[in-house]
């Protein structure tokens, strides 16, 4: 049996200005990813839309389906920069 922590991971906060602090800096995070999450989400339903010939949503900016695909793609890599960013900033 492996023996548990002799000290905690992280130390509790010591004044209330550090737990507000504290506090601020976790709900920015969790917006940031909660928007991206959003965003992705809205990324994957006009996908399957538009697999499916639904909507072509993107057929004002590009004529041809593969344009339109190009158009998907560039803004899917664009919300997995931003989550990436977004965990980041959680991560440090």
């Amino acid at each position: 049996m492996s023996e548990p922590d002799r000290e905690p991971t992280e130390t509790p906060t010591t004044s209330k200005e550090e737990a507000e602090e504290e506090g601020q800096e976790m709900a920015r995070n969790w917006i940031g990813i909660a928007v991206v999450s959003i965003f992705a989400l809205l990324l994957i339903v006009i996908a399957a839309m538009q697999f499916t010939g639904v909507v072509d949503v993107f057929a004002p900016i590009a004529d041809t389906e593969g344009q339109q695909w190009g158009v998907f793609f560039v803004l899917a890599l664009i919300v997995l920069i931003v989550g990436g960013w977004s965990w980041k900033a959680i991560i440090s």
